[in-house]
């Protein structure tokens, strides 16, 4: 999961893989790219969002998807503390054939903390190879 294009379905959820992220790659991540950070505020928004378009990105290398079209409507609500896991999932949204061999899909992304709150979400919008048509007689 996901899958081609036609074997989705709108309300299908997957989980696209977890990480923590300790105390050590927090200092790190903060010296090079957050060193204003506070990091007793917990992971800055910029590693959440890293964190997740890692763990998308490895989770799409063997999906039928061939090209990303746009991230849309990111939303932070909450800043874990290093070393809390997190949880990454996706719900189909939408979906548009354009055509025989290809279609668009809008999933909602969300990470979730160890306790199932909600700590980002966004939409993305992607293009998704179509089974092929079977030969008409």
């Amino acid at each position: 999961m996901p899958a081609a294009f036609d074997d989705l379905w709108i309300g299908q959820v997957a989980s696209i893989g977890a990480a923590v992220v300790s105390e050590e790659d927090l200092k790190a991540f903060c010296k090079s790219y957050a060193p204003t950070w506070n990091i007793d505020d917990g992971l800055p928004d910029s590693l959440i969002f890293t964190v997740w378009s890692r763990l998308e990105a490895e989770a799409a290398a063997s999906w039928p998807q061939t090209k990303r079209l746009a991230v849309d409507a990111l939303r932070w609500m909450r800043n874990p503390p290093a070393g809390e896991l997190l949880k990454c999932r996706l719900t189909i949204m939408g979906k548009d054939a354009v055509g025989d061999t290809k279609g668009v899909v809008i999933a909602q992304h969300d990470v979730i903390d160890e306790a199932g709150r909600l700590v980002f979400s966004c939409l993305t919008r992607s293009v998704f190879q179509r089974n092929p048509m079977a030969p008409t007689a």
